[in-house]
């Protein structure tokens, strides 16, 4: 059964974009409990400072929040506490091998639904030096006052 991806993203790590250059992106499911299903479902998930690692052959995702469900009381678990990423071991070997050899992080770039089940894509990333976040940015804007220029132009004429 082929289920179609609704493409509602409940979260987004903005800045691991801007710290890290992704090599390669992949999509994991996540271990999650009752209630921090229903608080993914109202947005309550921040991915600032998040990362994965590979332990005894399993991916752990540490430092994601999400929040405690407001109706949920004692079945509340600690918003900081790992979870296990699902994905195929072949999978999880070969980004284990890539991070202890050459220096890649792998790091939780969003959270996202496809159908009823959360997914989490996990990226392949390289840490950028500061003059590359420079030239990241001045790019960015070369490329926005290009658009702006030609979006005056076009009504000019």
């Amino acid at each position: 059964m082929d289920r179609k991806s609704d493409g509602r993203v409940i979260a987004e790590n903005r800045k691991a974009r801007h710290d890290y250059l992704v090599v390669e992106t992949y999509e994991a499911g996540i271990e999650l409990t009752g209630t921090e299903v229903k608080s993914v479902r109202c947005g309550g998930v921040n991915l600032k400072d998040s990362y994965c690692e590979v332990r005894g052959g399993e991916l752990f995702a540490t430092g994601i929040h999400i929040s405690p469900y407001d109706h949920g009381n004692i079945f509340n678990r600690d918003p900081l506490r790992d979870r296990r990423l699902l994905m195929h071991k072949r999978e999880i070997m070969k980004l284990a091998g890539l991070v202890s050899r050459e220096g890649y992080t792998l790091v939780p770039l969003s959270f996202y639904f496809r159908g009823s089940n959360v997914k989490v894509s996990v990226g392949l990333c390289k840490g950028k030096k500061n003059y590359d976040k420079r030239d990241t940015i001045a790019k960015r804007d070369a490329d926005r006052v290009i658009e702006r220029r030609m979006k005056d132009k076009s009504y000019n004429d």
